[in-house]
């Protein structure tokens, strides 16, 4: 699946990461790489205000990072690759909880989703149920390798007696 993500809209919204840290950008497109591998994903994550001369992309592998300039928006910017994309938008997932950002993705035709709903997403392994795991106990036999691995001696089954039969001493 390909991605337009709104950077400083989803950094809130993920665990251990806030728009007060420095890194904050890096982390999330640390993240997203990490994201991408797992799946096979496509993002393209803007933020807004770059420091002067910071502005452009840079690229991370399967993440391509727009750091927009003062004056401008990275709402603005998705809005523009929205338009740019043309039909193609529809093959696209729009991050984002703006409002304006969501209408601007739902007039070209492209999938929204909300930031919070893709943070959950982030977060999950993709392909693994989730499957509570369950204590089964070792059958006697088990044990018994077990204690041979590891140079432990079991004393050998206590057998109940049997009716009628006098027990050896």
């Amino acid at each position: 699946m390909r991605y337009l993500v709104d950077g400083h809209n989803l950094i809130p919204n993920l665990s251990g990461l806030g728009l007060e840290l420095l890194d904050d950008e890096q982390e999330l497109v640390k993240r997203l790489q990490t994201f991408c591998a797992r799946a096979s994903h496509q993002v393209e994550v803007y933020f807004d205000n770059a420091p002067p001369g910071q502005a452009g992309l840079r690229r991370f592998g399967s993440v391509n990072a727009y750091f927009v300039r003062a004056g401008s928006t990275a709402d603005d910017a998705i809005a523009r690759r929205l338009v740019a994309l043309g039909k193609q938008a529809r093959q696209w997932c729009v991050v984002s909880s703006d409002r304006s950002v969501q209408a601007a993705a739902r007039a070209a035709q492209a999938e929204v989703l909300t930031s919070q709903a893709f943070a959950l997403k982030m977060q999950a392994e993709p392909g693994l149920p989730a499957v509570e795991k369950q204590d089964v106990p070792l059958d006697p036999g088990e044990v018994d390798e077990w204690l041979r691995i590891f140079g432990e001696k079991r004393a050998p089954a206590q057998r109940p007696p049997v009716p009628g039969k006098k027990r050896d001493s």
